[in-house]
């Protein structure tokens, strides 16, 4: 007969509210830097983690700057294709910018939907890249695009690393890699109008002239805002945001996030012992 311990097989340990966060001097740091940001729309990395992207460059980290559509709704007079076309190139410049290469996962605007086929773009894309820092939408977020590409990240954050998820080669230092979540427009959320709590702030502002060259390549979203959101301030915008960030730090201008800490993604909280803010 199989003989077990029943006090062992019984005993619980209780939760840990905050599980250890050990430093990157207490372990390794990853020897694949590659950093992947998937958000919906071209120009949306620009707004809330190009500067956190710029530093990374600027540390030696190859970047790349994926979007689940081309923008193709962008416009008030453009076909989609028309519109497509230049919001990829437009796109590709910014990426350019800081030495980063431009994905698009060729969905289209305002229906990006989180299902098989989609999902599998995204693994993947996620296969080829190999990132080990993933920078994604938050799971609230004032537009159902930017929430069905929260899903379509962290799925393929997870999935990617396992050899039967995608039929595409393995690359060496395929991991299950530190996902952040970037902030919500205005770092509100949508639902409940309070402020996102973030874990993580970077200080950005030596970076901000370039974060904001990056912007200003998406030239046809200004004159969209203007005509469809009545503002006519899109680097204003992203300034007051950054501002704001900023002000949590004493510093000019930061970016904030929110990593995820489930199982099984890394938990050392790899953006501040790279750049040593909070």
């Amino acid at each position: 007969m199989c003989q077990f311990d029943r006090d062992r097989i019984y005993h619980f340990e209780p939760p840990v509210d905050n599980p250890p966060r050990y430093a990157l001097s207490d372990l390794q740091m990853p020897d694949r830097r590659v950093a992947l940001s998937l958000l919906a729309h071209p120009d949306d990395a620009e707004f809330v983690c190009g500067g956190t992207l710029c530093r990374l460059a600027e540390a030696g980290w190859e970047i790349h700057i994926a979007t689940a559509t081309p923008g193709d709704c962008g416009t008030m007079e453009l076909s989609q294709e028309q519109i497509a076309e230049i919001r990829r190139k437009e796109g590709a410049a910014a990426a350019a910018l800081i030495g980063a290469t431009f994905h698009c996962l060729e969905e289209r605007d305002v229906n990006v939907i989180f299902d098989q086929a989609t999902g599998k773009k995204a693994i993947d894309l996620f296969r080829k890249v190999a990132p080990t820092l993933v920078f994604a939408h938050p799971r609230l977020d004032y537009m159902l695009d930017h929430e069905q590409t929260h899903l379509l990240a962290r799925r393929a954050a997870f999935a990617y690393p396992a050899p039967n998820a995608s039929k595409l080669p393995r690359l060496e230092g395929s991991q299950v890699p530190w996902l952040y979540y970037c902030d919500p427009i205005g770092g509100v959320n949508p639902y409940s109008g309070e402020k996102v709590d973030a874990t993580c702030r970077i200080d950005i502002t030596e970076q901000f002239g370039k974060k904001t060259e990056m912007l200003v390549c998406h030239a046809s979203q200004r004159e969209w805002l203007q005509a469809h959101h009545g503002m006519d301030e899109y680097v204003e915008a992203m300034k007051r945001h950054s501002a704001m960030r900023g002000d949590e730090l004493a510093v000019e201008y930061a970016e904030a996030f929110v990593q995820h800490m489930g199982h099984p993604y890394p938990t050392t909280d790899l953006l501040t012992e790279l750049f040593g803010e909070k």
